[in-house]
């Protein structure tokens, strides 16, 4: 399902996102990008080494470096069925591309994929996901959780580790709204926290959470709760050593074996920079892709 806008392979140096680009895919893929005020790193690895998995991921920029906006999904089944996903929730990325609120977005993709559900005879179609904001000038992320497992957020002036929700604390018990394509319409809230510099969230699919201790299936369930705990045991002043360490967590956990599943982790550190101011051409350029996707 690679497309032009995600030709980024794990070998890859930090690819600095340019306005209106969608970067992502559901392939194998390690490697860093950035947008103003984010450093994101990705580790997508597809089960059993497949070429495309259940997992999709994309990244997006624009309104001059104003709006950064990530998804995470994670889809029931495999092949076509994650393909179509992707390309649509690639075309609905970039039409909401300059949207702050994100509720219309979370909206279409539930649409779609209810839909297609009805389609296919109902054949069950859902995914779980997370559509998160980064609106730079307020140094603010903007979430709307569909059913997904719910992200960490590092407070490094506060040098821990709480679950990220609507609860504002980090100790809520509130899930997510429903998965996309279960009920439509559904109706998705937004919530939105203020990033402090040095804060990380880490967005991750469940195949972490539901590692069993020794790899047994009767094991012990690692589950939210000890997933945190592991990262509070790990060094946070490297980021970019930060999802190897945990995925090596998880495996020691489950008996030297990583999950029987897709496994996605999204590392976002805020370091607070300011978007750049753009040339004539450049904001040009990006009013022209605008303007194109009108069609899609």
């Amino acid at each position: 399902m690679s497309s032009p806008d995600a030709a980024f392979d794990g070998h890859s140096s930090v690819h600095a996102l340019q306005c209106m680009e969608i970067w992502g895919g559901n392939r194998a893929i390690d490697t860093a990008a950035s947008t103003p005020g984010l450093d994101i790193w990705v580790y997508s690895r597809p089960h059993e080494g497949q070429t495309g998995g259940g997992d999709v991921h994309y990244v997006s920029m624009c309104s001059a470096g104003k709006i950064a906006r990530l998804a995470v999904a994670d889809v029931s089944g495999h092949g076509a069925s994650v393909a179509d996903l992707g390309a649509k929730l690639r075309d609905l990325m970039r039409m909401h591309i300059n949207t702050v609120d994100q509720t219309k977005f979370a909206r279409s993709l539930n649409r779609h994929f209810t839909v297609e559900t009805e389609r296919g005879g109902g054949g069950g179609k859902f995914a779980t996901a997370i559509l998160a904001t980064y609106f730079s000038p307020e140094k603010a992320l903007i979430v709307v959780n569909a059913g997904h497992p719910r992200p960490f957020w590092y407070h490094a002036g506060e040098g821990r580790w709480t679950v990220l929700d609507s609860g504002g604390d980090g100790t809520a018990s509130s899930l997510g709204g429903l998965p996309l394509g279960i009920i439509e319409p559904t109706e998705y809230a937004q919530f939105a926290v203020r990033l402090g510099v040095g804060d990380l969230v880490l967005i991750y699919t469940d195949s972490l959470p539901e590692a069993r201790r020794g790899g047994e299936p009767g094991g012990e369930l690692l589950g939210e709760e000890g997933l945190m705990g592991m990262l509070s045991t790990l060094n946070p002043s490297d980021p970019s050593r930060l999802i190897h360490a945990l995925l090596e967590e998880v495996r020691r956990f489950a008996g030297g074996r990583m999950p029987d599943d897709d496994a996605t982790v999204v590392l976002l550190h805020h370091n607070g920079a300011d978007p750049p101011r753009y040339t004539l051409g450049e904001k040009l350029s990006a009013i022209g892709k605008l303007m194109g996707i009108g069609k899609v």
